[in-house]
């Protein structure tokens, strides 16, 4: 079984199609390590030559960075060729002093991050990403981190607003023609499967919960998303790292050092690739692909090389031995659908 990285997926009920492979541009706003203009303009050109359609991007990556980065990347190319998607929730405000927070990214543009997940908030987020996007349209917006992480004591009132402010904005946009389709990006299970009750969404950026390392999404969330036809996009679908680099010394597993029950868990998954001559990065970006909900895997990429390995790993040839093996050790769920 092997999947084409260029082969299209329809999000939800609309008429937007992405390929399978989808495109992190998360990198562009200089997560953890800085990122060459030039690397980011061939890594795109790299992806589309390859058949990749779908780029994902946020105000919050580099500040805007990486919404400019991207923007610029792809303005050589007719907007037919791709479908954008970014994010609302945080607003840029100019800092011109030293004290401004980098959070993740290593340099990033002169802003402030300010939240504001209102009806108004959300309409100036929009067209300032379209501004720094240099683009008429945007195809999908999600409403961003609305997560204990991000909003601690302020979870409940932010989501609150965040339904009858920036999902109303989000929605009258959609209505308009403006965005193509509306959704939520977080990586926690339980208030994706409450914005799923609340709203009408096309779709959902799922970061890092249906892995070969976390089928959390597989208990109630994703059979809510197949029954109402809202599309998942799974990001980090490496956990930060340990899928694609293994169980190596300085692994990386959200965003932190590798615990020793993970580090032994991707030390199975490397046994059984081995021995059926495949790539870990292979195995963990095609699982998640054979479940009806996921619409595209999205990781982040900072170079044609990292653009070549991903479309290599989605198109291997992996046998559907190696799956049912996954299945008997345990490795993979039960309940989860395996590629065949």
């Amino acid at each position: 079984m092997s999947f084409a990285p260029d082969q299209r997926r329809t999000i939800g009920r609309t008429g937007l199609a992405v390929s399978q492979l989808g495109f992190g541009a998360a990198p562009f706003g200089n997560l953890l390590a800085d990122v060459p203009d030039h690397a980011t303009h061939a890594a795109v050109d790299a992806a589309l030559a390859a058949g990749i359609n779908y780029f994902d991007t946020a105000p919050f990556y580099g500040h805007g960075l990486s919404e400019h980065r991207l923007g610029e990347a792809l303005r050589g190319h007719a907007r037919e060729r791709y479908v954008v998607s970014t994010k609302v929730g945080r607003l840029l405000k100019p800092q011109l002093q030293h004290s401004r927070s980098l959070g993740p990214f290593s340099t990033t543009l002169p802003f402030d991050i300010v939240y504001d997940y209102s009806y108004d908030g959300a309409m100036r987020s929009v067209e300032d990403s379209l501004q720094r996007l240099g683009m008429a349209r945007i195809d999908i917006v999600y409403i961003h981190d609305m997560t204990p992480k991000w909003q601690g004591d302020l979870l409940e009132q932010r989501y609150v607003q965040s339904m009858a402010g920036a999902y109303k904005a989000l929605a009258e946009l959609r209505a308009a023609g403006t965005i193509g389709a509306i959704g939520v990006g977080i990586n926690d299970v339980g208030i994706l499967e409450r914005y799923a009750s609340d709203g009408d969404f096309d779709c959902f950026m799922l970061a890092g919960r249906y892995t070969l390392l976390d089928t959390s999404a597989l208990g109630a969330l994703l059979p809510i998303c197949v029954r109402k036809r809202i599309s998942i996009v799974l990001a980090a679908p490496y956990n930060s790292g340990i899928l694609a680099s293994g169980a190596v010394p300085g692994a990386v597993y959200w965003y932190a050092p590798a615990p020793p029950d993970i580090l032994a868990r991707v030390g199975r998954i490397e046994t059984l690739c081995k021995r059926y001559g495949i790539s870990l990065q292979a195995a963990a970006t095609q699982f998640p692909l054979a479940h009806p909900a996921i619409a595209s895997v999205a990781a982040g990429y900072r170079s044609p090389a990292e653009v070549a390995t991903a479309l290599a790993a989605c198109s291997a040839v992996v046998p559907a031995e190696f799956w049912k093996e996954m299945r008997v050790d345990g490795i993979v769920d039960v309940d989860a659908p395996l590629p065949n």
